[in-house]
């Protein structure tokens, strides 16, 4: 690695930035990119590729993308696990902030989001509302913008190769690619200016968790208790799931039981297991229509059980025989505690 030039080396780092952004890679490949873009970074300031004097149009197409190697050291740092995270936490912080501020110096950072960023977070939900649907927006375009001009260089590669296939070239009268060429300018612009919308939140967000981190450890360190490690948060976090889980399992078996009817409390009634004088909410249980597998099958969710209901009569028409007998007696004076039929 220390003998790779700059482009083969920042190529290399790119791609395992790419790579560990798009799923969860492995603790050494980290560590590999990191040590790259600490490399990429030496490098840079060696060969003095930026000057504080310059501006975005000062810096030529071919060392653009070098305003990102920060960033991805940022984000690739941030992925590193070891015990004590708010140091991880401070040190992609650090990054962060010093590539923002070099874009603020190349004229790359909205004046919206310069304002709010020198200023500290906004005073009302209001702003800080509106001002994260804007970072959101840009972003969107900016990921369009990238989108389109990989179409619009596919498309010419291709009928490119047409030609080419087509017509034989002489020796000596291939295209050469211009690296200052508007295109690739263009597309270097849009993803330093989608990076910086992604550093904006991820600096907020490693904030948040740093001040979180460093309260439970200062209440920790107040009472004495054990140091807060990952562990003890495995631990939980083990628990919480086999407590949903087992929930889960419990709610099979704790469904309420169907509400008493009528005709079933003027059963009880009759038959001696219940006195007239008891309280006794009138429901009514409807007669349930449906598709044989719903309503001779077991109903195991809520989703089930409307479909089984779709189209029910209402509960006055929904009375049994002996729900029927019962409003009967109770109208010619047999009162059933303070159940009412209708």
């Amino acid at each position: 690695m220390d003998d790779m030039p700059l482009p083969a080396l920042f190529e290399q780092a790119r791609k395992i930035h790419a790579a560990a952004t798009d799923s969860g890679a492995d603790q050494e490949v980290v560590k590999k990119g990191c040590e790259a873009l600490h490399r990429c970074e030496d490098m840079v300031n060696n060969l003095g590729l930026f000057s504080p004097n310059e501006t975005k149009e000062d810096i030529s197409t071919t060392n653009l993308k070098y305003i990102l190697v920060p960033f991805y050291l940022a984000e690739l740092t941030e992925k590193i696990a070891q015990d004590d995270r708010i140091q991880i936490l401070k040190s992609s912080q650090a990054k962060l902030k010093e590539f923002i501020s070099f874009c603020e110096a190349m004229e790359l950072v909205p004046k919206e989001e310069l304002e709010s960023y020198i200023d500290g977070a906004p005073k009302t939900v209001a702003d800080q509302r509106a001002r994260k649907i804007a970072r959101f927006k840009r972003q969107r375009a900016a990921e369009s913008k990238l989108l389109e001009i990989k179409e619009r260089k596919e498309r010419r590669g291709r009928s490119t190769k047409a030609a080419a296939l087509s017509t034989p070239v002489e020796a000596g009268e291939e295209e050469v690619l211009d690296d200052d060429g508007e295109e690739e300018r263009e597309a270097w612009i849009t993803t330093i200016s989608l990076a910086i919308c992604k550093a904006l939140d991820m600096l907020d967000m490693l904030k948040k968790e740093e001040e979180m981190l460093s309260a439970v450890k200062d209440r920790q360190s107040k009472d004495g208790d054990k140091e807060f490690s990952k562990d003890v948060l495995d631990e939980r976090a083990k628990k919480a799931e086999a407590w949903h889980r087992d929930s889960a399992v419990r709610a099979q078996y704790t469904r309420p039981s169907p509400p008493i009817t009528c005709a079933t409390f003027a059963q009880d009634v009759l038959e001696g297991r219940a006195k007239a004088s008891q309280e006794h909410d009138h429901k009514h249980q409807p007669l349930i229509f449906g598709p044989a597998s719903l309503v001779n099958g077991n109903i195991t969710t809520e989703r089930e059980r409307m479909a089984a209901q779709v189209f029910q009569p209402s509960h006055r028409y929904a009375l049994s025989p002996l729900s029927i007998n019962a409003c009967n007696l109770a109208k010619k004076g047999f009162g059933i505690g303070k159940y009412k039929c209708f």
